[in-house]
């Protein structure tokens, strides 16, 4: 297992991206380029549990820790994807402290949570490490809740204020969306959100994070106070790349047709 819960806690800017292909090729490659985290987007992506399996697999020779972002806020989902191993688990559409509450006891076992106990599946070790995993699971798996729409920021000082809530996890393309100013990242009332989610996570020792659209806004999300930081995908990289190909091919035919 690969923790990064204290890490994260401690504020170290830790740097990741999605992958949302559902391949294991591109999550290897991801891996091996030396990002602290990847996320496996189960929400939006076009994988399920099948190809995560072999996502996860294929991770597990890199340095990179495997997030996983389920695709509801739904106890079923959390045990069937825990089981598999990842370092932690992304829930989208949390907006009050109450759906934070019901998230962190999915994460985690009796008596502090509703989590299934089994001894024969991958993240123990198929048995082999399960008494130290089971002991340890609860205080190192991290959890990410997204923070996507008004009423979340509304209630983001609740939210954060949970206890087993490490990152609130600002989903901008949803949020900027639910804001009534789609994509509008300069907007003055998204950037109050986004300072408003900050401020919360300061005062109760949390993570922020997000999704940059753009290496020009790492730095400034830095500045903000942003510390888990996501940019781009597998999706994203392949078809800017292949689209890259395709135009230097273009730009040849059209010099040869003149």
């Amino acid at each position: 297992m690969k923790w990064i819960r204290e890490r994260v806690l401690n504020g170290e800017l830790m740097g990741g991206t999605f992958l949302n292909l559902g391949s294991s090729l591109t999550a290897e490659i991801a891996g091996q380029a030396g990002l602290d985290w990847l996320l496996i987007d189960l929400e939006h992506g076009a994988g399920d549990r099948h190809e995560l399996l072999f996502q996860l697999q294929a991770i597990e020779s890199t340095p990179a820790a495997p997030i996983v972002r389920i695709a509801w806020n739904d106890p079923v989902r959390f045990k069937r994807i825990l089981d598999l191993g990842p370092s932690g688990v992304m829930v989208p559409y949390v907006q009050s402290a109450e759906e934070a509450r019901r998230a962190v006891a999915a994460m985690r076992y009796p008596p502090a949570g509703i989590r299934g106990v089994a001894s024969m599946h991958r993240a123990c070790g198929f048995g082999s490490a399960f008494e130290e995993y089971l002991s340890s699971a609860d205080s190192r798996l991290l959890t990410v809740v997204q923070i996507e729409t008004p009423a979340a920021v509304d209630h983001v000082d609740e939210i954060a204020a949970v206890d087993g809530v490490d990152v609130l996890f600002v989903g901008p393309m949803d949020l900027s969306v639910s804001l009534g100013m789609a994509r509008q990242w300069d907007h003055p009332v998204f950037s109050a959100a986004l300072n408003k989610v900050v401020r919360a996570c300061r005062k109760e020792g949390k993570a922020a994070g997000t999704l940059v659209l753009g290496e020009e806004q790492i730095e400034r999300s830095v500045a903000v106070g942003f510390s888990f930081l996501a940019l781009s995908s597998d999706g994203a990289l392949v078809a800017k790349g292949m689209r890259g190909v395709a135009a230097a091919f273009r730009k040849q035919q059209t010099a040869v047709g003149k």
